[in-house]
């Protein structure tokens, strides 16, 4: 009888694998996850205009703008001599209260932010507050050119609705000077309010400052003689005086620059530099 031996096939063998180690791990890169594309800076602009549009506030404080300057308008149309009728009248008398009101509408861009609780949603979207900020500057910009170019087509009714109504002397004489210089020096109040509103984070604190600093100094600057010469550099509506009249010179642009970098570019800058520091609660 023969005996039969199975032997069992032959199991493969497979190399051991190496261990890694901690080491190779930490040192193994993760997978970067993609970046969302930013979100394009129109884009941007176009939000801050619809903030500023659909607040209480904003809605309110343009309304405010347009009715004022319609009624100081109607004032200059009957309360003045037939003999001051003219263009330039009736512009200097719509840039007038819109010198007051514009800034506001800088300081509510920058403080509904934080007033309202939309920083967090805000700065999560979009978490370039530089961005953000900027996008704000242009839209307060956009809005103050429409809201000034109302007040000159105010302004040029009146002054046709005298000639009709009053037999006015309905000069249409306005230099380009004087038209860039109004202009200009509306949008350099915006500007001013957007940097109170930036350095100050408070929509009342920010109003307060903006219409009692800037007031207070030119008070002090017009009463004490030893600060006449001073004012000149560092009082910002005495600075824009022969711009809204378009007479500048190379010594009035010096005073405008120097008054303009205190009351405007430096309340801006440093309220920038707060804003990206800021705790979003």
């Amino acid at each position: 009888m023969t005996t039969t031996t199975v032997h069992p096939p032959d199991q493969p063998t497979n190399p051991p694998l190496d261990p890694v180690s901690d080491r190779d791990l930490a040192r193994t890169p993760a997978p970067s996850a993609p970046h969302p594309p930013g979100i394009p800076f129109a884009r941007l602009i176009a939000v801050e205009l619809r903030k500023m549009l659909d607040t209480r506030s904003g809605r309110w404080l343009l309304i405010a703008i347009g009715v004022v300057t319609i009624v100081v308008v109607g004032f200059v149309l009957f309360a003045s001599r037939p003999q001051d009728l003219t263009l330039s009248t009736f512009v200097t008398g719509t840039a007038t209260p819109q010198t007051l009101l514009l800034p506001l509408l800088g300081v509510l861009a920058v403080t509904s932010e934080w007033g309202q609780r939309n920083a967090l949603v805000t700065f999560t979207l979009e978490p370039r507050r530089l961005r953000v900020m900027l996008a704000k500057l242009v839209g307060s910009m956009v809005l103050g050119t429409v809201a000034i170019a109302f007040a000159f087509l105010i302004a040029t009714i009146g002054n046709g609705l005298g000639i009709l109504l009053r037999n006015g002397d309905g000069s249409w004489a306005l230099g380009a000077a004087s038209i860039g210089g109004v202009v200009l020096s509306q949008l350099l109040w915006v500007a001013q309010g957007i940097g109170f509103g930036l350095l100050f984070g408070s929509t009342a604190v920010a109003i307060v400052s903006y219409l009692t600093l800037p007031t207070a100094w030119a008070i002090v600057g017009s009463m004490v003689t030893s600060l006449s010469t001073v004012s000149q550099w560092l009082d910002l509506s005495r600075a824009i005086e022969p711009l809204v009249a378009g007479q500048m010179s190379g010594i009035s642009w010096a005073h405008l620059g120097v008054a303009a970098g205190l009351w405007v570019i430096l309340p801006i800058l440093v309220g920038s530099w707060r804003m990206m520091r800021r705790e979003v609660k």
